[in-house]
């Protein structure tokens, strides 16, 4: 796909590094320019200067904040003149163990930022640039919103939820716009490090492809929904897990 996004531009979410980094560095590896956001200002500008200070602008801001949301639309449109693709990246799990003892507050607060606020960016992008010229979305879930994931379930349900309004946003949005998922199993990030840390080996062991995922293994996945290669694929789950899935696991 070398320059398949030229003449695009990708706003994503979450994307100072690990998962969301990746995928940006592929999508300007492709031609794409690309808006994106983050926490921290410092790891924002030193992701920004890593993909090309001309192809990347950095915005600072919590996801789910509908301020910062307009920001990073404007943003893409004035500086780069359009916001074609977007890429739901951002994603929380604050906490582990059962759900029967889950403070609901903090329920809430990961409903809030993996599942709402992604359809709030999607509504506001459709009506500040989709709806008129369409597009591609892909929204990040997870195996765990595909099965049971004991220790983390309310951020599998949270992820089962999103990848429901991925199926409900591509019927609404298209012809237009395309909506897909991707989701991934263990991608060695900072992120996921609690779920591999200390014993990789032994958790590599268990996926029919020996090794755990690395960001890139995302991006390529991503880049392929966004682009023209896919043109008839919408509402889709791709599941990106080295075949983890197939052998039981999550």
């Amino acid at each position: 796909m070398t320059n398949g996004f030229a003449g695009r531009t990708a706003i994503v979410t979450g994307a100072s590094r690990g998962i969301g980094l990746a995928i940006a560095e592929r999508l300007v590896a492709c031609g794409a320019k690309v808006v994106i956001t983050g926490r921290k200002p410092e790891a924002l500008a030193e992701a920004v200067a890593g993909l090309g200070g001309d192809r990347a602008v950095g915005v600072a801001g919590h996801a789910h904040d509908a301020d910062h949301q307009d920001e990073v639309i404007t943003t893409a449109i004035d500086t780069f003149g359009g916001a074609d693709l977007l890429v739901n990246n951002t994603g929380i799990n604050p906490v582990y163990g059962p759900l029967v003892e889950l403070d609901l507050a903090v329920a809430r607060k990961i409903v809030e930022v993996n599942c709402l606020s992604a359809l709030s960016w999607v509504q506001k992008l459709n009506r500040a640039w989709l709806a008129e010229h369409g597009g591609a979305v892909v929204n990040i879930a997870s195996v765990g919103g595909l099965r049971p994931s004991p220790g983390i379930a309310m951020y599998g349900a949270s992820k089962a939820m999103l990848i429901h309004l991925t199926e409900e946003l591509a019927v609404e949005l298209g012809p237009g716009t395309r909506v897909n998922a991707v989701a991934p199993a263990v991608v060695k990030t900072r992120f996921a490090s609690a779920l591999y840390e200390g014993r990789e080996g032994e958790v590599a062991a268990t996926y029919p492809l020996k090794r755990l995922g690395v960001p890139g293994d995302i991006g390529s996945a991503v880049a392929f929904l966004l682009s023209d290669d896919a043109a008839w694929i919408t509402g889709q789950t791709l599941v990106v897990d080295g075949g983890i899935t197939l052998a039981g696991g999550a």
